[in-house]
């Protein structure tokens, strides 16, 4: 029965796009999960795609996925390069990983938003956008 499977929930990570400057002095933009928690994360997996809207006949990107291992605690790592064009679709992120012997999924979306609507990403010390 439902009520019998236990999900735990999914706390202390965080996913963001941020920007930053190439040694060329280009605008660089890149996928990132912070893990704000005092345990590492083993086997993570995360799942990307884009879409425009929720219209069957609504413009989509590929999905990708990507094995990133571990990790460490209080970390964080980049997961893959964005290109700037995708930023007025909904950016979606499937995030699995396990802590221990257990197993955390969520998914995390970062809304359609524009350059110049950036926050600081405190952990990454860079501007960018945050997910919900």
């Amino acid at each position: 029965m439902k009520k019998d499977i236990h999900i735990p929930e999914v706390t202390g990570i965080k996913l963001c796009i941020a920007k930053s400057i190439s040694p060329l002095g280009e605008s660089e933009w890149h996928v990132y999960m912070i893990n704000r928690n005092l345990v590492e994360l083993t086997n993570v997996m995360i799942v990307s795609k884009g879409y425009e809207n929720l219209e069957k006949d609504a413009k989509k990107t590929s999905t990708l996925r990507h094995l990133v291992g571990t990790v460490e605690q209080q970390s964080f790592a980049k997961i893959e390069p964005i290109n700037p064009e995708v930023f007025s679709f909904y950016n979606e992120f499937w995030v699995s990983y396990f802590i221990v012997n257990e197993m955390f999924d969520k998914k995390f979306i970062i809304a359609p938003f524009k350059e110049f609507e950036l926050e600081e990403i405190e952990e990454l010390e860079l501007p960018g956008k945050s997910a919900t």
